[in-house]
């Protein structure tokens, strides 16, 4: 039906005056180009006064224009200044004196508030990447290095509330609305910033609600392997509260840090999503406010005493921004208290949180007080939407700390940021919840099913009911008696008790190897593995058969989700750091390292590790499966009488030769009876090959029409490994979603056999599962206004 239907439209544009007939004039016929006008709009935001007097041309002429592509380094690699110098010496100086169309191509600039120059901006479009070999390797570079993990493509102002959080690397972090995970990239980054300790004490749970979008949460997240993050799915106003055993008992986990980034409008994202100039309504803030209100009380009833919650939106909305935490300071009777954040990132300018705005309707009809509203209004209007009258409560709130970034002032999009600090509990939950239970000992193997969609469970709410005025008593009594009735009308306080809902793909179980597993023997033995490795830290993500994968969680995590398995829908957690491989139980380990986790597993490892010089990394990294008489005399030595098998391959800078390298790579390796080879993803292996000098543009092109010469090394690895992770499983469906990233396959042939040749026809399979998988009530709410970042 969609077939003919789009046949008949077609048929009568042919038909129609102008229409795209003939001479194809209005290729684009029955797809007009948006008018980025509206007049509510325009009058709503004159009358609430945030644009200061003057500014109102700039700001509307800003919203009109296209928003410059952003990009940021990733601050946590060893090489973050290796990338940065890269950018600045070779690219960016070959866009110097560049002309494209007989135009001087704009440099790209860094972001004046970002630490150490690691965020750029550039106004350079894709049609004109397209126009310039230069300019074509320049866009080559940063699609490979966003695969590798160390380039993020983000919206400036989106990098605003993790530095605001002020994260360390023992924090407990909840990322309440995390997809698509720019933020939460960041959030990983600040944990791990000593490389130098590979298990930090802190960890990220990142959530969101929507299933399908959990799944392009794991693939930026596990593009920085990390053994620290867990990836979650819940509706974040509902978050079950979860336990961790301290010292044989049962504790409940509050958060140190919160990113409360909600749903939202999104009327600050005008100038990419194009769209909100014809849909952008009051409607939309109305119907989202009490949705945002939720999720922000439940974040500060999880968040910690001295903690810190950052509330963020893409709007620019006093609705959906100053009246959310005017409402929740009001309830918090003093538990909380805005941090005065001024002195905090100096380059970015802001403006300040507003004490007093109206509330307008679809219609244009405008009330500054609760009293005023008519009773069939007040559905769509609630009174935590208004400001507060009371001066001195108002004056003790300090609105005015809250930060509202204006797009005509640095060339952005419009955002908005408030940081809570929690001082003491919430007035509903004075006294802790009791949970203190004697754990039972575990011994042997133990499992953690992943909760799935037909095994809901109760969300802890232990608190009591928020203490209100009149006006709330009534609206508690509506929702007692109907809980979807009160979500629309804005309910605030402790979320309600409710069945958890749970949608998508049945996750395969998480399950621990016990400490007396024959499997980790060998292994320990044939890498010499440290004493003080964490083993009771590795999981498999099947209960039967042979166990193809080992993969590694901190100790903090590894506390969560023994402790939690029925409570939370765990989508993905944990880094790959061994993989089973037929042709190496002959020579006494059956599992090889995985280039994904050899970071975190080289300081535990003190055997099979080869040092190699530069030279010899780029042999490694260029050719397929190179003969050990192309290496260096040494390199010869340290492997002649080592076994066969899975080794590491190590480089360290010479400071000696400053124009080499001068950041250290560890490798996956593989030594044969006369070749050695490095088992790396092909995007990180051209990502060190740019680092060392080397010419990479060329060489993929020529890579691509060799490929079909490599078919039968492809087969040959497909018979020998057939595992699959979590993200492989999804990776068809991450691909179509994130179409910025996904031009090129992450992997070739020449290095299969470490990243695993995937069972297509299970990938689809799984992938049509997850599209299809059904998206519970928040998302259907919020859909025309859930715009992140």
């Amino acid at each position: 039906m969609g077939r003919r239907a789009r046949d008949r439209r077609r048929q009568q544009q042919r038909a129609e005056p102008g229409g795209g007939g003939g001479d194809r004039a209005g290729w684009a016929g029955g797809y007009p180009e948006i008018v980025k006008e509206n007049e509510l709009f325009e009058r709503y935001y004159r009358e609430l006064g945030i644009v200061p007097a003057g500014e109102w041309g700039p700001f509307m002429a800003a919203l009109r224009e296209p928003l410059p592509a952003t990009l940021r380094i990733t601050g946590y690699r060893s090489h973050a200044k290796e990338i940065l110098h890269t950018l600045k010496e070779k690219y960016f100086k070959e866009l110097q004196d560049l002309e494209v169309d007989g135009q001087k191509v704009e440099m790209p600039q860094s972001l004046s508030w970002y630490p150490e120059e690691l965020a750029w901006h550039t106004n350079l479009s894709r049609k004109i990447l397209r126009k310039s070999p230069q300019l074509e390797k320049f866009h080559q570079f940063l699609v490979s290095e966003t695969e590798c993990g160390n380039i993020s493509r983000q919206e400036a102002v989106s990098m605003i509330p993790p530095l605001l959080l002020n994260v360390n690397p023992h924090h407990k972090i909840l990322d309440m609305c995390a997809a698509p995970g720019s933020k939460t990239a960041q959030l990983i980054e600040m944990l791990h910033a000593d490389m130098n300790v590979p298990f930090p004490e802190g960890f990220v749970i990142a959530n969101d609600v929507d299933n399908k979008r959990c799944y392009l949460l794991v693939h930026q997240a596990k593009r920085l392997n990390s053994p620290c993050i867990m990836v979650v799915n819940h509706d974040a106003s509902s978050i079950p509260n979860l336990q961790i055993d301290v010292n044989g008992r049962k504790e409940i986990l509050f958060y140190d840090r919160i990113l409360c980034d909600v749903p939202c409008s999104g009327d600050g994202t005008m100038r990419k999503n194009i769209d909100v100039w014809k849909k952008w309504t009051t409607q939309n803030s109305l119907q989202l406010h009490g949705l945002q209100l939720r999720i922000a009380t439940r974040g500060v009833e999880q968040l910690a005493e001295g903690g810190r919650m950052v509330y963020s939106t893409c709007s620019l909305n006093p609705i959906e921004n100053e009246a959310v935490i005017a409402s929740l300071l009001e309830k918090s009777q003093g538990a909380l208290e805005l941090a005065d954040v001024s002195s905090e990132l100096p380059g970015l300018k802001r403006m300040p949180g507003i004490t007093s705005w109206k509330v307008m309707l679809k219609d244009g009809q405008w009330f500054e007080e609760w009293k005023d509203v008519p009773s069939n209004r007040q559905t769509q209007i609630r009174p935590t939407m208004f400001p507060v009258k009371d001066e001195e409560k108002l004056k003790a709130m300090n609105l005015e700390r809250c930060l509202r970034i204006l797009p005509h002032h640095q060339n952005t999009g419009g955002f908005f940021v408030a940081v809570l600090i929690k001082k003491s509990p919430m007035p509903w939950n004075k006294r802790p919840p009791k949970v203190h239970q004697k754990l039972p000992q575990r011994t042997g193997h133990t499992e953690v099913t992943a909760a799935n969609s037909d095994n809901g469970s109760e969300c802890i709410a232990e608190e009591p009911s928020l203490a209100e005025n009149e006006e709330s008593k009534k609206m508690q009594e509506l929702q007692n008696s109907d809980t979807e009735k009160s979500k629309k009308e804005g309910v605030c306080g402790p979320p309600p008790s409710k069945k958890m809902k749970l949608f998508g793909f049945k996750e395969d179980p998480f399950v621990f190897l016990p400490e007396d597993d024959p499997l980790f023997l060998p292994i320990q033995k044939f890498y010499a593995l440290d004493p003080a490795f964490p083993k009771m830290n590795l999981l498999t993500r099947t209960q039967e058969g042979k166990k193809r994968q080992l993969y590694m969680v901190s100790k903090e995590l590894r506390n969560v989700l023994l402790n939690n398995s029925e409570k939370m829908k765990v989508i993905n957690t944990g880094i790959k750091v061994w993989s089973r491989n037929s042709d190496g139980e002959q020579f006494g380990c059956a599992f090889r390292l995985a280039q994904e986790g050899i970071y975190t597993l080289y300081p535990f490892i003190h055997a099979r590790i080869v040092n190699v010089c530069i030279e010899d990394v780029k042999i490694l990294l260029t050719e397929e499966n190179p003969f050990l008489s192309k290496f260096s005399s040494e390199t010869q030595k340290k492997v002649k009488d080592m076994a066969m098998g899975s080794i590491v391959l190590k480089y360290e800078p010479d400071s000696e030769k400053p124009d080499d390298l001068q950041c250290p790579i560890v490798l996956c390796g593989w030594q044969g009876k006369t070749s050695l080879r490095a088992f790396v993803p092909k995007n990180e292996r051209l990502h060190y090959l740019r680092m060392m000098g080397v010419e990479v543009f060329k060489a993929k092109r020529k890579e691509e029409e060799s490929e079909n010469k490599t078919e039968e090394v492809e087969r040959r690895l497909a018979q020998t490994e057939e595992g699959m992770d979590v993200e492989d499983k999804d990776h068809d469906l991450v691909t179509k979603m994130e179409a910025e990233i996904g031009e090129e396959s992450p992997c070739t042939p020449v290095e299969s056999s470490a990243m695993e040749v995937e069972n297509k026809i299970e990938d689809l399979d799984q992938s049509s599962k997850n599209i299809n998988s059904h998206v519970n009530q928040e998302s259907k709410d919020t859909d025309m206004g859930n715009v992140k970042d």
